[in-house]
């Protein structure tokens, strides 16, 4: 049973396409409230842990129980508890952004007497009150997110599903709407699950992030923990023919791994031993050290490959799509 905190539960969550898991065996525990961060490369599991939570597909084995409703045998109860953004924006272009949320607030049974007022709430909250009454297709990429995120609250739900909803804005943008993502979970209670492919956006937003590879959780815990975990500096050296066997010996080295014509390490108190690991590996051309990153966490548990994205979000994604047309 989901515990009075708990909005979100999961038991060994499963989810495989014929042979291909895609999803193998997750547990989660989100609390009311938190931001909760879903990281993971390409085909990773991301979209179709998201999916079999927001009821788009039956999980293969094991359960999920979202605001208290079991994902397959309450899937109404959960659709109603949920708002979801997309990474593809999904409004009209021929409507206003007024229009848009009057749409959807009858599509989600909002009561009349109540959708003008939530409507103004919303618009307000993404500071687009004044341009409520354009049409979309002369929206800016920002202010397509924003209505995105507004459109996503209109029937007030518990939890808000967020699918890398900061992708192709700019900087400034991207902070901003940082700010209205923190203001929902820390004024109205909402709880938070957001898949993002930018690291510091994670760093910034999460209370608890989870890695997930190949269908597994891998790593989950506070930004601030996972990076403590790595241990010790990061120490990058371009080096030529670098002797790897000694450097591995090294007590104070946790890691060690070549990438390109660099090799990348984890070292313990780098600045009193990085003399010694400069004299054992070879003919240095240069040397950058720094304190860990939520990236080098990500790339420590994922690795450096790049991964086919149709694995997931190509052959899983067209699944997801055909179950839910068929609905």
């Amino acid at each position: 049973m989901v515990s009075l905190t708990n909005v979100i539960e999961t038991h060994e969550l499963t989810k495989r396409f014929g042979e291909l898991v895609a999803v193998n065996r997750i547990n989660l525990k989100i609390e009311e409230g938190e931001i909760f961060g879903l990281l993971g490369p390409n085909g990773a599991g991301k979209t179709t842990t998201l999916s079999m939570l927001a009821t788009l597909l039956p999980p293969t084995e094991g359960s999920a129980e979202v605001n208290r409703f079991d994902v397959v045998r309450q899937s109404s109860q959960v659709r109603h508890s949920i708002g979801f953004v997309f990474q593809d924006p999904s409004s009209d272009d021929l409507l206003t952004g007024k229009e848009n949320l009057y749409l959807h607030a009858l599509m989600y049974g909002v009561e009349m007497k109540n959708i003008e007022r939530k409507i103004a709430e919303v618009l307000k909250l993404v500071d687009l009150t004044d341009r409520q009454n354009e049409r979309m297709k002369n929206y800016s990429g920002g202010m397509r997110r924003r209505l995105e995120l507004a459109r996503g609250l209109l029937h007030e739900p518990k939890i808000l599903f967020l699918d890398e909803p900061t992708l192709g804005l700019d900087p400034q943008t991207r902070v901003h709407l940082w700010g209205y993502i923190k203001k929902l979970s820390k004024e109205k209670k909402v709880t938070v699950i957001i898949t993002t492919h930018y690291m510091e956006e994670a760093d910034e937003l999460c209370d608890r992030v989870a890695i997930i590879d190949h269908g597994k959780i891998v790593a989950m815990d506070t930004p601030m923990n996972l990076k403590r975990n790595l241990g010790g500096d990061v120490v990058r050296i371009k080096v030529k023919k670098p002797n790897m066997a000694a450097v591995k010996k090294l007590k104070y080295v946790k890691h060690a791994k070549r990438e390109g014509d660099s090799v990348i390490l984890t070292v313990n108190d780098a600045g009193s031993h990085l003399q010694e690991i400069l004299g054992k590996l070879g003919k240095i051309e240069s040397v950058e050290s720094r304190s860990p990153t939520l990236n080098d966490v990500f790339m420590h548990y994922t690795g450096s490959g790049i991964r086919d994205a149709d694995a997931e979000g190509g052959y899983f994604e067209r699944i997801i799509h055909s179950q839910a047309n068929n609905r």
